[in-house]
């Protein structure tokens, strides 16, 4: 779908639909972990290439149990691939979704920025002649005090 004006909503209801299905989603792994930076770094890496070469060292394993040490579980090696490949499959989806979903935002995001802009501008004109809207239009204006002495931009800031 391009992208045109986001107008949608998500009610109460629905957020919490949603973050109760993520939560089944987590409930339906429990076996998930979380790594520190220094354990991603020392553990051996499987990616795409290496998908081909646990396979074949699987079907390896099975076709020659005997030329392997007698503690080496050929069933959890095969388990560990079967679940890296299941993984592999549930991460695609979540990261296609992840990525509608922060497309999404930023789009949206965008539009509220362009528009809040809009008002701000509108605000410190009229400010000069409305009373009380000079408060409102420092209030806004805090947000730029970063940028430069006394200097707006129409550009989005993050």
């Amino acid at each position: 779908m391009s992208y045109q004006n986001i107008a949608a909503a998500l009610s109460p209801q629905d957020i919490q639909e949603i973050k109760a299905a993520l939560q089944k989603i987590q409930q339906k792994m429990p076996f998930l972990v979380t790594l520190s930076t220094e354990e991603r770094r020392k553990l051996v890496k499987m990616g795409d290439k290496s998908l081909a070469f646990v396979n074949n060292s699987v079907t390896a394993a099975q076709s020659n149990r005997e030329i392997l040490p007698a503690t080496f579980d050929v069933e959890e090696l095969v388990r560990d691939y079967q679940l890296a490949t299941v993984l592999t499959e549930v991460l695609i989806s979540m990261q296609q979704l992840t990525e509608q979903v922060d497309d999404t935002l930023m789009a949206v995001g965008s539009e509220a920025m362009t528009s809040s802009l809009t008002v701000y501008d509108y605000v410190k004109t009229a400010s000069k002649k409305t009373p009380g809207l000079k408060t409102v239009a420092e209030q806004l204006g805090e947000r730029f005090k970063a940028i430069g002495r006394g200097k707006t931009t129409k550009t989005p800031v993050s």
